[in-house]
């Protein structure tokens, strides 16, 4: 466990994006970088894509007598004189030792903490330009939902990070709406790391007698081991560097004092692919949510759904990563139940959905009348999923999940959700 003040180098943090979740968590980290100069180096680096932008009208900082307000100027020019994401993240206040930099290999050198925070569509490239500009023995935490699947595989996210940039990646997410985070309206998350054995400072006995554990001297030096275990309990290809010892280990307790908040508290688990599953799953629990809510069944409906709903994401979890999911991940922990109602109650997913069945009109027509170009992760996510269900002959294991996608693609009525629900073949 991390020891504050035990140790003689500190950790430099970035955060890799500057989205509205991105700049929510930069907030976070910031907040307790600042609190805790025994652990950490104070100023957390945020890498932004760079581009123009001007100060909005409705801003406190708007000034119509000042070209610094009237004209566009660099994003990162803008956060770092107001200390306000004004475009993307506008009236909230983010700590001075939040530093904007356009340059992703500038922002991430020497640091040996990374948040991932962007779309995801973006690791690949993103991750590509940071070879050879990382420490080798860096973490990573990524705040990025979801999986990704195809009819072949599902891949992490955080484990796609990993295998990149040949570091160990964990996970966070939660029932977190970016904008109440930072506004510090009380919330919960879950971060989820499994550290790998060679960050372990404490040796453990190669064999025990009768009288109890070997004696020291032949005891297992975990820093020796370069291997992990992956999500799926494979042998990863990750050869891991291990961090050196005058420095604090990056455990769950380091960890939490690094993301938790009086407002927003943090429950660290060793289960990856359960907090990265729950992130993806519900948004097409969501979307069945959104179709019942649209016919006007009520609140017994929508439960009954996300009752469903939340079975099929266990039963998807333990029949894919046996080795690793645990059910408590989904029906305990931030990250599984409170995430799953959240974005059934609100969320875009649900929303759209609702609306696309109260309007007679296809989600697709929804989705870019509401968005503003931005996509629905319930889509893609339920396309993917039936695909891979499919390919394993699966379907008939997951009603729920399937008949969303059927009903998308139209081959089945709304309507039909309660049969589905049952197992009743359409």
């Amino acid at each position: 466990m991390a020891t504050l003040g035990a140790y003689g180098k500190k950790h430099k943090v970035t955060v890799v994006g500057s989205g509205n979740w991105g700049s929510a968590i930069a907030k976070i980290v910031a907040e307790n970088t600042n609190e805790h100069p025994d652990l950490f180096e104070s100023e957390v680096q945020m890498w932004v894509y760079e581009e123009e932008t001007t100060v909005p009208k409705t801003s406190k900082h708007y000034d119509a007598a000042s070209k610094f307000s009237t004209q566009p100027h660099k994003l990162t020019r803008l956060i770092n004189h107001f200390h306000e994401n004004v475009k993307y993240l506008p009236g909230i206040a983010l700590p001075a030792n939040l530093i904007a930099n356009p340059s992703l290999q500038e922002s991430v050198h020497d640091s040996t903490i990374l948040v991932f925070n962007l779309p995801h569509q973006f690791i690949g490239g993103l991750c590509d330009q940071m070879k050879g500009h990382i420490l080798p023995y860096a973490r990573g935490v990524s705040c990025i939902k979801g999986v990704s699947v195809d009819s072949e595989d599902v891949r992490l996210f955080s484990e796609s990070i990993g295998e990149k940039l040949g570091i160990y990646c964990g996970a966070l997410s939660g029932a977190n709406i970016a904008n109440e985070v930072a506004q510090e309206k009380f919330s919960e998350t879950t971060i989820a790391y499994d550290p790998p054995p060679m960050d372990s400072r404490n040796p453990t006995p190669k064999a025990t007698t009768p009288q109890g554990p070997t004696p020291s001297s032949s005891q297992l030096d975990l820093t020796a081991i370069n291997e992990h275990k992956d999500s799926k309990g494979k042998t990863s290809k990750v050869k891991l560097i291990v961090p050196p010892s005058d420095i604090a280990p990056i455990d769950h307790t380091l960890l939490k004092t690094l993301f938790h908040r009086p407002y927003f508290h943090v429950q660290v688990v060793s289960d990856v692919a359960g907090v990265s599953l729950g992130g993806a799953l519900k948004n097409i629990v969501a979307i069945a949510t959104g179709f019942v809510a649209g016919l006007g069944w009520g609140d017994n409906a929508k439960a009954a759904v996300m009752r469903v709903g939340l079975l099929e994401m266990v039963k998807f979890g333990k029949m894919f990563f046996s080795n690793n999911v645990q059910t408590k991940t989904f029906t305990e922990e931030s990250a599984g139940v409170a995430d799953l109602i959240t974005s059934c109650s609100g969320g875009r997913n649900y929303r759209c959905a609702k609306m696309s069945v109260e309007r007679k009109v296809s989600i697709e027509e929804v989705e870019k009348e509401e968005l503003n170009g931005q996509m629905l992760q319930g889509l893609s996510t339920a396309k993917d999923v039936y695909g891979f269900l499919k390919e394993r002959g699966k379907e008939g294991e997951f009603p729920l999940l399937v008949g969303t996608y059927r009903i998308l693609q139209g081959e089945l009525r709304v309507e039909d959700l309660p049969d589905l629900m049952e197992g009743v073949k359409k």
